[in-house]
């Protein structure tokens, strides 16, 4: 059973907010593959097939470990069967990285996915917000898309949602090499 988690803040005034990259990537894999959010299960809302669970926790961002350490646990999934996706702040508009391991970089929720699962040893799909300096790092990451940007992060979470289903269904290092490049 492999575990693809999206990270977000509940609520409707969140949505298509940059923080909330990690849910929409989730919600449209499901779309991809069919699995819809058909339960509530460990403070998540769920989709799973036989061998694959999509999960968004049901919290505010910096709450997030609970939720997923309680599912991991619940349905004996193991890190190593466990990618997390999430925005980054640090990283350009339409990029996408897959990582093992590293620090929060300053990231609410991947913070306390670490804390409750007390290690960093986990996978990541990581993508690219950008960053305004002129606005404050809390008030640009609850922001939404400009019209330009939401076309560009559009076809970053269709190549997200691709490196995801090769990382998953195929190959962790060909998921790697192929997207951690663009």
């Amino acid at each position: 059973m492999f575990l693809l988690c999206g990270l977000g803040n509940k609520g409707s005034e969140y949505a298509g907010t940059r923080h909330n990259v990690g849910y929409l990537v989730v919600d449209r894999f499901s779309e991809a593959l069919k699995v819809p959010f058909s339960k509530k299960l460990s403070g998540c809302r769920i989709g799973y097939s036989e061998s694959l669970i999509l999960a968004k926790p049901l919290t505010y961002m910096n709450l997030s470990g609970g939720p997923v350490f309680s599912l991991m646990k619940k349905m004996d999934i193991s890190v190593e069967d466990f990618l997390l996706v999430h925005d980054d702040l640090d990283m350009e508009l339409g990029r996408i990285r897959i990582r093992l391991g590293g620090s929060d970089g300053g990231h609410k929720g991947v913070r306390s996915v670490i804390e409750t699962l007390g290690s960093s040893q986990f996978y990541r799909l990581k993508l690219g917000i950008g960053r305004d300096p002129g606005v404050e790092p809390e008030e640009y990451v609850l922001s939404h898309f400009g019209d330009h940007e939401m076309k560009i992060m559009n076809e970053t979470i269709e190549t997200a949602i691709e490196a995801a289903r090769i990382f998953i269904f195929d190959s962790k290092s060909k998921a790697m090499s192929m997207y951690n490049r663009r």
